[in-house]
């Protein structure tokens, strides 16, 4: 089915990003594997060729011009080309909207050059060693004091937290009304705050994944982001984009799947027969190309929802979900197609397997997304 999505404009950006990736980043992702994180140049690289937080206002270095289907363009090449890491996705689709919808002129000024440049890494804390999904039971603490916050608490599980220059750390206020939580942006090499270890993870091992600490941090009035007591306000806000981006991810990430399965059986036999010929295979793949025609269609429509500032957080939490689930039943069933090969690490299968397990748990595990639209309905 001819996707009707994009326009010339986008056309020729994925030409532009598939040729830059193909060229800068393909050749290294074994060592950016080996090594647990993404060299720190290839993001100066992939600025310069407008790809980081390139919907920044001008005078910071970007583009100006918020519309998803850009974010999108770079989401899919990143999987069609078997691109490792996640900068693109963190930096644009998730903290990128913090500094550009909350952050003050000033706090613009200030960060968005260097973050639109690619010298600024960033991240966001959210998720600590005794809380994921649910925000509302973050411990992290932020203590008023005179011209700032003392910030203590832990974080894990935190995307590019080794490297990061800046984090947007997600804290409660004990004092506030209702106990709101604050977002208080904190630098690298602040008093108090320290990096801990490289988490070792089962895939994803391109992507730096940190645990980090915060012992009485001074953050001053000036580096907190938006209101206090309203972080939690602004964080539900950002999910639905979030969760649109892993939607297009696993999407993209399942048509490559299928794809890649048919061209092996096409070419593998088995008592003389092409294997894609036999009957389970042909049903297999019949199930998984018109499920991933179908995802790809919703998840269309939901980036035109997000442009038209109307997709709403159950239906981006349904669409985590179901493309998540299918992303995963799309590479298992490529892997047991290509039979022993698929279990080699020499074979690309075997990293896309494992790097796409945890799509079902960041952002919100499936269970609460199933939660969420579950409550939309009124049940």
């Amino acid at each position: 089915m001819r996707r009707t999505l994009f326009d010339a404009d986008h056309d020729a950006f994925r030409d532009s990003v598939r040729a830059f990736l193909l060229k800068e980043a393909v050749p290294h992702s074994a060592d950016w594997e080996s090594a647990g994180l993404v060299d720190r140049s290839f993001w100066s690289a992939a600025a310069a060729h407008g790809m980081v937080a390139f919907s920044a206002p001008e005078e910071f270095g970007g583009s100006g011009v918020r519309d998803f289907r850009f974010n999108a363009v770079i989401n899919e090449e990143v999987v069609r080309t078997g691109t490792v890491g996640d900068g693109f996705s963190l930096t644009n689709d998730i903290v990128a909207p913090y500094y550009l919808d909350i952050a003050t002129p000033e706090q613009q000024a200030r960060w968005l050059p260097g973050i639109v440049a690619g010298d600024t890494v960033v991240a966001i804390a959210m998720s600590e060693p005794g809380t994921g999904s649910d925000l509302r039971a973050i411990a992290t603490t932020a203590a008023r004091e005179p011209g700032g916050w003392r910030l203590t608490g832990s974080k894990t599980f935190i995307t590019s937290g080794i490297q990061a220059d800046l984090v947007i750390v997600a804290a409660r206020i004990p004092d506030s009304d209702g106990g709101g939580f604050g977002l208080f942006v904190v630098a690298a090499g602040q008093e108090g705050f320290t990096k801990g270890r490289k988490l070792d993870k089962i895939g994803r091992r391109a992507q730096d994944t940190a645990e980090l600490s915060f012992v009485d941090v001074f953050v001053p009035d000036s580096d907190v982001l938006g209101e206090p007591g309203r972080g939690l306000h602004y964080m539900m806000g950002n999910l639905a984009q979030e969760r649109l981006s892993m939607a297009v991810v696993a999407v993209a990430s399942a048509e490559h799947a299928v794809r890649t399965a048919i061209d092996y059986a096409s070419e593998r036999t088995a008592f003389g027969t092409p294997i894609g010929s036999f009957q389970a295979n042909r049903f297999r793949f019949a199930e998984l190309s018109t499920k991933t025609a179908i995802a790809r269609t919703y998840v269309d429509r939901c980036i035109e929802a997000t442009n038209a500032g109307e997709l709403t957080a159950a239906e981006a939490a349904g669409a985590k979900f179901w493309t998540t689930e299918l992303e995963f039943e799309a590479l298992d069933a490529c892997l047991q197609i290509h039979g022993g090969y698929g279990y080699m690490e020499e074979f690309d299968v075997a990293r896309r397997w494992r790097d796409a397990r945890v799509q079902r748990i960041y952002g919100g595990t499936n269970e609460i997304m199933r939660e969420i639209v579950g409550r939309s309905l009124g049940l």
